[in-house]
């Protein structure tokens, strides 16, 4: 893949061979695995620990974003994606989005964890009462993936042109995202559980909680266009007009807003952007007839087994019966 300030490891590339065939070769080979622009691979190479942290990154972003849209037309696959990054629609934005959130949520997790040699805890000033309050355990450092994923994202040249300023608009969300979900966590030590002394460190939220807030900025995008502001001069994204906003001046969306310029396919038939929905399975009650695109579905019956009355004997081991029964499938026709 390409990771260009424009292009923000949206793409969820093939992670090319496993790091287990780089051992013995260094975190270098590792960098010259992944498709990575000429800036990136030398950020790359003096960062030990990043190759791996950015599979992990994209791993995390790949299965966070194919679990939010596991009901809906588009469910995120691998197919179409390179056609799909080239477009403007909501899809795209949510994809920006969910991998600059994933490689930041990794990228902290990376250095509390150990894996990266030039970090380490979020060392964090001005805890109220900090006599009583010790940092004994390793804090997820945001602080230090924020300012590195700017740098290597490149954000600092950002483009004129609508769509390359909605890209990092849309980058900048999903890191907002995982800045949101920082919390103090603490744990109290004294006699009788007292708290008289209190060990707090950062924490982030787990990525699911990321992910499901990103999807609800899915569900209410915004879609912008390009105008001059006379009072800077130079252009701004500008959204739909809302009650009582000036009808001269279009409102900026919110820095929290996912955003994108075109509509989105229906996704209904197979095309260069997904598969379309033939043969996906689906919930008679909930979501069949949207994902069929008023096709019908097939109704199928099968036999699952699974365990049952389960027991537990001594001293340690539980017994359970295989029991079987009938489970009705339903998935769209052609």
């Amino acid at each position: 893949f390409s990771l260009t300030g424009k292009e923000a490891l949206s793409h969820f590339p093939s992670l090319g061979p496993s790091p287990s065939s780089a051992q013995g070769r260094g975190h270098v080979k590792q960098c010259d695995l992944l498709q990575l622009s000429r800036k990136q691979k030398r950020l790359c190479r003096r960062e030990p620990g990043l190759a791996e942290t950015l599979r992990d990154s994209i791993r995390l972003g790949v299965m966070e974003c194919q679990f939010q849209f596991r009901s809906e037309r588009w469910n995120c696959s691998l197919e179409g994606r390179t056609s799909l990054l080239k477009r403007g629609f909501k899809e795209t934005a949510f994809l920006y989005a969910v991998s600059s959130a994933a490689l930041t949520h990794s990228l902290a997790r990376a250095c509390s964890a150990g894996r990266m040699e030039r970090c380490t805890c979020d060392d964090s000033p001005g805890l109220e009462n900090r006599k009583a309050w010790q940092w004994g355990v390793c804090g997820d450092n945001l602080k230090y993936s924020t300012k590195f994923l700017k740098k290597f994202l490149g954000q600092k040249r950002i483009g004129k042109d609508l769509r390359a300023k909605v890209d990092i608009h849309n980058t900048n969300v999903g890191i907002k995202a995982v800045k949101n979900g920082l919390k103090t966590t603490c744990k109290c030590h004294g006699v009788s559980g007292s708290c008289a002394v209190r060990t707090c460190w950062k924490q982030l939220s787990p990525f699911h909680e990321i992910g499901r807030l990103l999807k609800l900025r899915y569900d209410d995008a915004v879609k912008v266009f390009s105008t001059t502001n006379d009072a800077v001069g130079h252009s701004e994204l500008a959204g739909p007009q809302r009650h009582g906003h000036p009808p001269r001046h279009p409102p900026a969306p919110r820095p929290t807003d996912l955003v994108y310029v075109e509509d989105s396919p229906s996704f209904c038939r197979p095309s260069k952007y997904s598969l379309g929905t033939a043969g996906r399975t689906c919930s008679r009650e909930g979501n069949c007839d949207s994902m069929c695109c008023g096709r019908g579905y097939n109704t199928q019956s099968r036999l699952v087994t699974f365990s049952c009355h389960c027991q537990v004997q001594w001293c340690c081991y539980v017994e359970c019966q295989q029991c079987m029964q009938e489970e009705v499938v339903y998935s769209c026709k052609q």
